[in-house]
C-alpha cells in the first residue's frame, strides 16, 4: 500500500471538535489556554462549560499558540502515512500561530502547505470541507492552498455580546463607552471581513442587534455575493458563545429568513476570550467551485 494523498489539519479555533475531526478524516489542533497560569487544551482538558464558568469568575485567561515542537511533531507523523500536509490554522490578523506555522512548513520542502486565508469559527470549518472536496477531487496541497488563499475573503462575519466587560478588558472598548453601553443596553454588531474585528453598528438590545445583522447578511447576499448566491454557492452559518438555547431560537430565524438550512456551533474559545458569553453570531462563505 502507498502513501495517502492530503492530510489535512486545522486547529480548534475552526469550532470542529476532536470527535468531528475524526469523523471527518482531519487532525484538530488543540489550542492552549493558560488559565490562572494553568495550561489547558481546547477539547482535551478544558470543556466549552468549564470554560465559561471559569470566565465568568473571572479567573485570568489568556490565549496562547500550539508549540512549534507539537505542530512540527504532528506534521512529521502525519507525512508517514500521507503525501503532503494541508494546514488551516485561524486567521493571521487574529493570532500569530499562522506566521509560526508558516515558518516551521519551510523546513518540509513544500510538503506542508500552510493556509493563510483569514478564517475563523464556522468559516474555518467552510474551508476545511472545501480542502477536502478539493482533495477528493485531486488537487494537491499547493494547489488547495492557493484556492482557499484566493476565495479566503469571499466570507463575512456578524457578531453580536451580550456584555462589554471582555472587549472593554481587551482594551478594544473604553471603559467610558463600555459603562454607557451597558446603561443603555446598547450591544455592538461587530464584524469580521478578512482579518481584523471592527465595529459595525449599535443596537438597542438584542433583538434590534439580531435584525440589524440579518439585514448585513441580505445586503451582502445581494450585493458583494450577487453572482455566488444566484448560483447557490454561499452557505449560511451561526454560531455562538455559551448559550445554546438562545442559539437555536436563532438558528430558527435565521433558517425562515433565509430559506436555507443553517449550520450552528459554538464559538471557538479563543474568540469566547475577547467578547465573553452569550455572543451570537451569524457568517456567509462561498463554497468552492471543484472542477
Amino acid at each position: 500500500m502507498g502513501k495517502k494523498r492530503i492530510a489535512i489539519v486545522t486547529d480548534s479555533n475552526s469550532g470542529i471538535t476532536q470527535k468531528q475531526g475524526k469523523e471527518m478524516g482531519i487532525t484538530v489542533l488543540p489550542m492552549p489556554f493558560y488559565i490562572n497560569e494553568q495550561l489547558f487544551l481546547e477539547d482535551i482538558t478544558l470543556t466549552q462549560e468549564e470554560f465559561y464558568k471559569r470566565l465568568t469568575e473571572g479567573a485570568d485567561i489568556s490565549t496562547s499558540q500550539p508549540s512549534p515542537a507539537d505542530v512540527m511533531e504532528l506534521w512529521e507523523t502525519l507525512l508517514q502515512d500521507y503525501e503532503e500536509v494541508v494546514h488551516i490554522p485561524m486567521s493571521s490578523g487574529l493570532s500569530n500561530s499562522c506566521q509560526t506555522a508558516m515558518v516551521l512548513a519551510r523546513e518540509f520542502k513544500g510538503k506542508v502547505q500552510v493556509v493563510d486565508n483569514q478564517r475563523i469559527s464556522v468559516t474555518q470549518r467552510r474551508s476545511v470541507l472545501d480542502a477536502i472536496a478539493l482533495a477528493e477531487a485531486g488537487k494537491n496541497a499547493a494547489q488547495i492552498k492557493e484556492v482557499l488563499e484566493r476565495e479566503g475573503h469571499e466570507s463575512s462575519i456578524y457578531i453580536t455580546l451580550e456584555t462589554l466587560k471582555y472587549l472593554k478588558k481587551g482594551g478594544r472598548i473604553t471603559p467610558a463607552a463600555a459603562a454607557l453601553g451597558t446603561v443603555l443596553n446598547l450591544k455592538p454588531v461587530l464584524q469580521i471581513q478578512g482579518e481584523r474585528l471592527d465595529a459595525f453598528s449599535k443596537a438597542r438590545g438584542k433583538k434590534q442587534a439580531k435584525k440589524i445583522m440579518i439585514k448585513a447578511i441580505e445586503k451582502d447576499l445581494k450585493t458583494r455575493f450577487k453572482e455566488y448566491a444566484g448560483k447557490g454557492m454561499m452557505c449560511l452559518d451561526a454560531a455562538y458563545g455559551g448559550n445554546e438555547e438562545e442559539a437555536l431560537e436563532w438558528k430558527k430565524e435565521l433558517e425562515k429568513n433565509f430559506g436555507v438550512e443553517v449550520f450552528l456551533a459554538p464559538l471557538s474559545l479563543s474568540v469566547a476570550c475577547h467578547i465573553g458569553h452569550g455572543a451570537l453570531a451569524v457568517t456567509v462563505s462561498k463554497k468552492v467551485e471543484v472542477e
